[in-house]
């Protein structure tokens, strides 16, 4: 599972994230939610070992990500805000590239990259390059990426961000296949995909995590009638 124990953050005098605590079991989608600016992408970061944290522990399947970070790392597919892309590649090359570099054999590199490229929808420009494709498929792109090498755990941020309403359709399904047996956890602003794929949802307000529960546990919570404005209510003190 995915354990986060008192994950702190600071800038400067500025605390980003503040002592935040959860859990994610294998089989569960759970969602991060919070306005901009309110640490969940630094917490991501710190999840996925490429910040390092001021105080707290994250832990993989019991290893510390700072104590054994590249195992730690082995299991994780993570998808950045802005992952990078290189325009002067084509989706197959910059994914023949990331199982490179986590040193899957070349013999297994051809059937991996195949695979993404079905599950994500991105073969029929696999062989384009990057610079040519529009958002939606670039960010197809790096999903696929995250993906390729059957992670243990997803940790992904705004996977939907640039996509048409078909395919985020299809990105929330492939999500869903993926969930059985794996540890998923999304950052999002969209509070339909908390509804369609998620069993809990996280909120995050001024670096401090002051929900944790269902969707309908948000609303009960709250005493609202919807999720939106339970959000509001949770992170900005609306009225339900």
């Amino acid at each position: 599972m995915l354990s986060v124990q008192s994950l702190t953050k600071r800038f400067g005098a500025r605390t980003v994230v503040d002592a935040v605590s959860f859990e994610v079991q294998p089989g569960e989608i759970v969602a991060l939610l919070g306005p901009n600016g309110a640490g969940k992408t630094t917490t991501l970061r710190m999840i996925a070992g490429v910040l390092e944290p001021d105080a707290g522990e994250v832990a993989l399947f019991g290893m510390r990500m700072w104590r054994d970070r590249i195992s730690a790392q082995a299991f994780l597919g993570y998808l950045p805000e802005g992952a990078p892309l290189w325009d002067e590649m084509t989706p197959r090359s910059y994914l023949a590239f990331l199982a490179t570099a986590r040193g899957i054999p070349a013999a297994q590199c051809r059937a991996l990259v195949d695979q993404a490229l079905e599950d994500t929808a991105i073969a029929d420009v696999a062989d384009q390059s990057l610079a040519t494709l529009s958002k939606g498929y670039r960010r197809r792109v790096a999903l696929a990426g995250a993906i390729q090498h059957d992670p243990r755990v997803l940790v992904l941020d705004e996977p939907t961000d640039g996509l048409d309403p078909n395919q985020k359709h299809d990105t929330r399904a492939l999500i869903r296949a993926l969930s059985p047996g794996r540890t998923t956890l999304i950052s999002t602003h969209l509070l339909d995909e908390v509804e369609a794929l998620c069993a809990r949802a996280l909120v995050i307000h001024q670096g401090r995590l002051v929900a944790d529960t269902t969707p309908e546990g948000l609303l009960e919570l709250t005493g609202a009638t919807s999720l939106d404005a339970a959000f509001r209510q949770l992170t900005r003190g609306a009225a339900p």
